[in-house]
């Protein structure tokens, strides 16, 4: 056997033994191609991409084809005399025409496709999209609506650090959030991104969006999803330590369904207003200001409330949580150091149920029962 078969052989078994030390769900995920959208101008960009694909491919076929050709047949050892001419007119119109329709025929499709992209008139839906450290928030300028997206709570519980729970049993762990987006079908979404504090980004593939989120400015993307379904994105700017875990979840409903969701959403914020005129159980607010701790304090001051590396623990800290009422909401609303101010991001009711939760959580049993009424933003 000649020594280019056995380096065939031996190449030849390799892979095959490569490919059944490879388990089964190694291939049920891998994907060859981009990612399917469910609107027409992400099918665009993958037509695009798919005409490009085959240019690339056919003219690296051919100059390589040449280049193997002209290695093998005009070799020195098969006595093979170089030509002697230095230059050709034919030759320099042929690889100077030919590129030029190349590019022509890329470059009509791109354009055209690039130019949609772009086109974010005649929208039925406009939603801004602001970006925080480590949250969406979204503002429906259309109908007032306004709310924050978290990472959703098992993925949350799982992603701390000695859990004991096992993220691979969550289901979309860390792709999940606690408020999706909620769109109608065939209407034409626009999406404004900005960001209050770091550069973000608002990338959802079936979508076919990607807009950073940048302090100071708002950038313009839209979507018109043709197909019912929740469709997952990231942030996906490096925008610091829980950089992976701001996900973002769209829910495209039918119309009445919209609707439906539209109306529960401004009952959610009239109650929302009116309970900031009542008076709360001590139970109450620390049954809501755990949740709000969970959503919004945890991932720095650890669920025991210890915190860690620069962040500071809860657990009997006389700055905040076993000081000055006043002092500790004050924190809460305004920020400090690395802490971001939460008075633009909760309401008086909750503001007011965390408060109370810190002050009586984690060993600290102050007493304190803090009221909306209490907070002044």
């Amino acid at each position: 056997m000649s020594a280019s078969k056995t380096m065939k052989k031996i190449g030849s078994l390799l892979c095959a033994g490569l490919v059944m030390l490879l388990p089964a769900t190694v291939f049920a995920d891998y994907k060859l191609n981009m990612t399917p959208s469910v609107t027409a101008v992400g099918q665009d960009i993958y037509n695009l991409h798919m005409i490009i694909l085959w240019i690339v491919t056919i003219v690296g076929i051919l100059v390589f084809g040449v280049i193997i050709y002209s290695l093998i047949n005009h070799r020195k050892s098969k006595g093979v005399t170089p030509a002697t001419f230095h230059e050709s007119a034919t030759v320099e119109f042929v690889w100077t025409v030919i590129p030029f329709i190349i590019l022509v025929i890329i470059a009509v499709p791109a354009t055209k496709t690039l130019l949609a992209i772009e086109d974010t008139s005649k929208s039925d839906i406009t939603i801004k999209a602001t970006g925080w450290q480590w949250k969406w928030e979204y503002e429906y300028l259309d109908s007032g609506v306004r709310f924050f997206s978290n990472l959703d709570k098992a993925s949350n519980e799982a992603r701390q650090v000695k859990s004991g729970k096992d993220p691979r049993k969550v289901e979309n762990y860390l792709l999940d959030v606690d408020n999706p987006i909620v769109v109608p079908v065939n209407k034409k979404v626009r999406i404004l991104t900005t960001s209050n504090d770091v550069i973000h980004a608002w990338w959802v593939p079936e979508l076919a969006v990607k807009r950073d989120a940048i302090p100071g400015f708002i950038n313009e993307s839209w979507f018109k999803a043709e197909k019912t379904g929740t469709y997952r994105g990231q942030c996906a700017e490096l925008c610091g330590k829980d950089h992976g875990f701001m996900p973002i979840v769209v829910n495209v409903v039918s119309d009445s369904e919209y609707s439906d969701w539209l109306a529960k959403q401004k009952k959610a914020a009239a109650d929302a207003d009116a309970g900031a005129g009542k008076t709360w159980s001590k139970a109450d607010l620390m049954a809501r200001g755990k949740e709000v701790y969970e959503k919004n304090c945890q991932a720095c001051h650890m669920a025991n409330g210890e915190g860690g590396g620069p962040f500071p623990a809860l657990k009997g800290s006389k700055v905040a949580t076993t000081g000055p009422v006043a002092a500790h909401i004050d924190l809460v609303l305004k920020g400090k150091g690395m802490m971001p101010p939460f008075g633009t991001q909760l309401n008086a009711v909750d503001t007011a149920a965390v408060v109370t939760f810190e002050r009586n959580a984690f060993g600290n049993n102050t007493g304190d029962v803090v009221q909306p009424s209490q907070v002044s933003k």
